[in-house]
């Protein structure tokens, strides 16, 4: 049998990447109460942004998380599967933090998707590069 401690460090990630779109989707719904928008978002672009944030995450997250079980599954050392996990979810967050925020700094943004676009240009090379070399 082979080792489960790098797919369950994937779980990890996978787990506290849905605790950050947890959050989100609860405090969407609260802007929706509070808003009174039920659909769409009503022309308030408080909500248009806190829904885009939501739209980055679910467009983003799911591919990385992949790309991280197949690096697992590919015999990647633990030290860089949580490398990458902590790289991306940390990314995630700032990211999130921003788009939640109408007054949130600019830098979360930027350093929130900086980090999680390496994990998504750097995981998918050494998966394609991994692929390759085993063919």
């Amino acid at each position: 049998m082979t080792d489960p401690t790098p797919v369950a460090a994937v779980a990890l990630y996978a787990g506290l990447n849905g605790l950050i779109l947890a959050w989100m989707v609860i405090a969407i719904v609260r802007l929706r109460l509070r808003l009174g928008v039920y659909f769409g978002d009503g022309g308030h672009a408080i909500l248009a942004r806190a829904m885009r944030g939501q739209a980055n995450f679910i467009e983003f997250t799911p591919m990385c998380l992949i790309l991280l079980l197949m690096m697992a599954m590919l015999g990647a050392p633990l030290w860089v599967l949580h490398l990458f996990g902590a790289t991306l979810t940390l990314g995630r967050l700032l990211h999130a933090m921003h788009f939640m925020a109408a007054d949130a700094p600019a830098w979360q943004r930027s350093v929130g998707a900086t980090l999680s676009l390496a994990v998504l240009v750097l995981g998918a090379l050494g998966v394609a590069g991994h692929a390759l070399a085993a063919m």
